[in-house]
């Protein structure tokens, strides 16, 4: 048995979603939409499978996706990126995570993690080998500062996790923290790790901007992206990582002994979706930025205090500063089974040192969904108090 894994327990998303399926409740835990994704994407993977090829693809990625990748990063981001050799087609961003942490991160090598953090971050950089070192962020602007990061940095260290925007706490790294970013990465010779799954999930005309853009990045960072979340279908796990030729060599060599390949229906889909014009993802971003205000107007109307959310799917909301007096976890068990409403607590994004006075709420949801939860919340407010 794997000890890194063995004693691991099952993740809070499943554990609040299996005990909102047991109990009815609404769920605004676990981060999925709920409609269906574009319609044209899932018909041109229903059509790929009847009449394309159903056997192995290429095991980089489909050349259509590789290079519709790269395509989509220049009409984007303004990102050059060579769709031969810096682009790893990957079985959802979570195994591009593991590829470039096993490519890159050997026996002994710390690697700093930012925490609040998704918690496949620190099992990963363990099954490779290396050693998590956490820098903590605090509410409400969760802000890193070079400080807290230069503090934890030695001579084994070997690379940093970022993740922006940012899962939990709905932030995205400004232009201060870019550049001493990557003015630590550059000084330290460090390879800069980049979850930036929610990069088209940014809301009030803000712009993404990826680490790997700054002076000295582009040969040190690895950008990795995710399909499901830029199309709302999260089941598909269609994912990638983009890095400088050697970079993605290795990991490619990585992800040839963990998933392989992706569905090609799902490859050709993606590719057609990444090529759809701007105006889509400006419709997409502003549907769920009315979903974001609708939930949090009506979570502010009953007198919870919501902290900004400028990207994701994601609102929190801090706990004392909304009269209630438990801590997060506790909070989120007696929601899901005496309000019929199931939440994430933030301290479970920590590993140590957590903050336990914030919870997360998923706004991907229909109208009504949102306004039965927004009022069973109400009341639970009002009880728990």
């Amino acid at each position: 048995m794997n000890p890194v894994f063995a004693d691991l327990p099952t993740t809070i998303f499943e554990e609040m979603s299996m005990r909102a399926r047991e109990t009815g409740a609404i769920n605004l835990g676990q981060g999925f939409p709920d409609a269906g994704g574009p319609e044209d994407v899932r018909r041109a993977a229903a059509d790929a499978v009847m009449s394309g090829n159903n056997q192995y693809p290429p095991m980089r990625g489909l050349p259509e996706l590789r290079g519709a990748i790269a395509d989509h990063y220049a009409a984007h981001q303004q990102l050059a990126v060579d769709s031969e050799r810096e682009v790893v087609v990957t079985s959802g961003a979570t195994e591009a995570l593991a590829a470039s942490i096993l490519a890159l991160v050997t026996a002994g090598d710390e690697v700093i993690i930012v925490q609040p953090a998704y918690d496949a971050y620190a099992p990963l950089v363990r099954q490779a080998g290396g050693i998590p070192r956490f820098v903590t962020t605090r509410p409400p602007g969760w802000t890193i500062t070079a400080e807290m990061v230069e503090t934890v940095i030695t001579d084994r260290t070997r690379a940093i996790v970022l993740n922006s925007p940012h899962n939990p706490t709905a932030t995205m790294l400004d232009g201060d923290e870019l550049t001493l970013l990557a003015d630590i990465c550059v000084a330290h010779d460090l390879i800069a790790i980049c979850d930036e799954v929610w990069e088209h999930l940014v809301f009030d005309d803000a712009a993404h901007r990826s680490l790997m853009t700054m002076p000295g990045m582009r040969e040190r960072t690895v950008k990795i992206g995710s399909a499901g979340k830029i199309f709302s279908l999260t089941g598909w796990k269609v994912g990638w990582a983009i890095a400088t030729p050697p970079v993605a060599d290795a990991i490619a060599k990585a992800h040839q002994f963990l998933t392989f390949t992706t569905a090609p229906n799902l490859q050709t889909a993606v590719a057609y979706g990444l090529g759809k014009d701007h105006d889509y993802f400006t419709a997409m971003r502003a549907g769920y930025q009315r979903s974001r205000d609708r939930l949090a107007t009506a979570l502010g109307d009953s007198g919870f205090a919501v902290l900004p959310s400028a990207a994701t799917y994601f609102l929190s909301v801090d706990l004392p500063a909304s009269g209630i007096g438990i801590d997060d976890r506790d909070f989120a068990m007696r929601l899901v089974a005496d309000a019929g409403v199931a939440v994430i607590p933030v301290s479970a994004f920590f590993e140590s040192d957590p903050v336990t006075s914030i919870v997360r709420l998923c706004f991907a949801k229909a109208d009504d969904v949102l306004d039965a939860a927004a009022e069973r919340l109400a009341k639970a407010r009002r009880t728990f108090g």
